[in-house]
C-alpha cells in the first residue's frame, strides 16, 4: 500500500492497518436491495412458538404431577417419607409454575421484537431511499 500521496509518517500508519475494508452498508440501504444484513421475523416467531409450547407443556406436567400425588395422605400416617415427598412435590410445583409463568411472559415479548424490527427495517429503508439513488442535479448544478 505504498503511494506518494501521503507523507512517510502517515504512510507507515496506513501500512500498519492493512488493506482497506469494504464499506459497510445496511442491507435496506443498498441501491439494488442487496447487502449482508438481513432481518426476518421467523427466528423471533419460532422462539415465541417454542415459549408457548413450553408454557403449555410445563402447565400440563405440573397438573399431571399434582394429580399423581393426590391421595398420598391416605394410609400413610406416620411415614416420614410422606413429609419429604410433599416437600419435593411443592418444590417441583413451584419450579414448574415459575417456568410456565416466565414462558408466558416471554412469548409476547418475542413476538413484539419481530414486529418492531420489521417496522424499523421498513422505516430505515424509507428514510434513506432518497440517498441511495439521489435525483440528478439540473444542468445549472442546483
Amino acid at each position: 500500500m505504498s503511494t506518494a500521496a501521503y507523507p512517510e509518517s502517515w504512510q507507515r500508519l496506513l501500512d500498519l492497518t492493512g488493506p482497506p475494508s469494504p464499506s459497510m452498508t445496511l442491507a435496506s440501504a443498498a441501491p439494488s436491495g442487496g447487502g449482508d444484513l438481513q432481518h426476518t421475523p421467523k427466528p423471533w416467531n419460532d422462539a415465541a412458538g417454542a415459549a408457548h409450547s413450553l408454557r403449555t407443556d410445563t402447565d400440563t406436567a405440573k397438573g399431571s404431577l399434582t394429580s399423581a400425588h393426590a391421595g398420598i395422605d391416605s394410609g400413610t400416617d406416620g411415614l416420614s417419607s410422606v413429609t419429604a415427598l410433599k416437600a419435593v412435590l411443592k418444590s417441583w410445583e413451584e419450579r414448574l409454575a415459575a417456568v410456565r409463568d416466565e414462558c408466558g411472559s416471554l412469548e409476547p415479548k418475542l413476538r413484539e421484537v419481530a414486529r418492531t424490527m420489521g417496522s424499523t427495517d421498513h422505516a430505515v429503508q424509507s428514510s434513506i431511499a432518497g440517498y441511495a439513488d439521489p435525483a440528478p442535479a439540473d444542468p445549472k448544478g442546483r
